[in-house]
């Protein structure tokens, strides 16, 4: 696997990315694009063994720093999935350029909660995607932050956005939260597991409370229908403590055809990526490798 930094821009920000091509062959490869799970970044090692598979089966694959992560400009000061779709889209835009890179055949991957729904927002925003792969996603944003509160913290929560809003507007300053402990609330397994660690402490540990509002207006359920007849698959964990496994499932039946619905047993959702990744991985190359085969004609048959 080669592997090249490289940039493009999204809205007037230096987005910075890695490129991994295969060893062999100058292309054009057929291209897959990532933008990292909830919090993650481009340089995770989480990542690199489905690189690694996906270039071995002669892919090209660009993961990238969303604005305001990482080696990215921009704010780092704002957590908005909107603007992460834009980075996304912009990254199949800054794909398609490349002479190494088939601008007919170009996927995306997203796993890890927003990560994983991010890549069915930009399929069901960009036509240009002809095959998505989502692990773990999150379906409706509001759902997923009131799961992890009670009640009365739910209702406390809902009442800190529309008072820093008001704060806002009368002010010009909002809230500044810690998005893994004030926005998400994390499990037992996140306090505990080192699956990110690697990347952990590079990670924005304030942000604007505003950042809420965008995660509860993130609904990829919504729009999940508007894939077909491109492929989707969508890979979950039975009994996920941190991206409810109904999340999937729901996204998986309201989708079109073709589709896949994996659900990994006996896990949890962060031992899955090591538990089932030797299963896993491959299912993922297969469905990129036979669902992303556009060719230069396009053809329309009736009767």
């Amino acid at each position: 696997m080669q592997e090249s930094r490289v940039s493009f821009y999204s809205d007037g920000e230096e987005i910075q990315g890695i490129l991994r091509l295969p060893d062999e062959g100058e292309g054009p490869h057929r291209g897959v694009v990532q933008g990292p799970g909830w919090m993650g970044l481009k340089d995770a090692k989480l990542y690199v063994r489905y690189h690694e598979a996906l270039t071995a089966a002669g892919f090209a694959v660009l993961i990238f720093d969303y604005r305001g992560f990482g080696d990215s400009g921009g704010r780092t000061d704002l957590l908005i999935p909107a603007m992460q779709l834009e980075d996304l889209i912009n990254a199949v835009t800054y794909m398609s350029t490349r002479d190494d890179v088939d601008s007919d055949n170009i996927g995306t991957f997203g796993s890890g909660g927003t990560g994983g729904g991010n890549a069915i927002l930009l399929a069901a925003h960009d036509p240009r995607v002809g095959c998505v792969v989502s692990q773990v996603p999150v379906a409706d944003g509001e759902d997923w932050l009131h799961r992890m509160r009670s009640e009365h913290e739910w209702l406390a929560f809902l009442e800190r956005i529309a008072a820093d809003r008001v704060n806002r507007v009368l002010h010009g300053k909002g809230e500044l939260v810690h998005p893994r402990e004030e926005i998400m609330v994390p499990t037992p397994e996140r306090r505990a597991t080192n699956v990110k660690a690697d990347v952990d402490s590079r990670t924005p540990t304030l942000v604007q409370l505003q950042s809420a509002e965008g995660i509860i207006a993130y609904k990829p359920i919504d729009v999940v229908d508007k894939i077909s007849p491109r492929a989707l698959m969508i890979i979950g964990v039975e009994d996920d403590a941190v991206t409810p496994t109904d999340h999937a499932i729901a996204l998986y039946e309201r989708a079109g055809t073709p589709k896949r619905l994996i659900l990994q047993r006996h896990t949890t959702h962060y031992a899955a990526y090591a538990k089932y990744g030797d299963e896993v991985v491959p299912q993922i190359v297969e469905w990129f490798d036979t669902h992303l085969r556009n060719g230069h004609l396009a053809i329309r048959e009736d009767g």
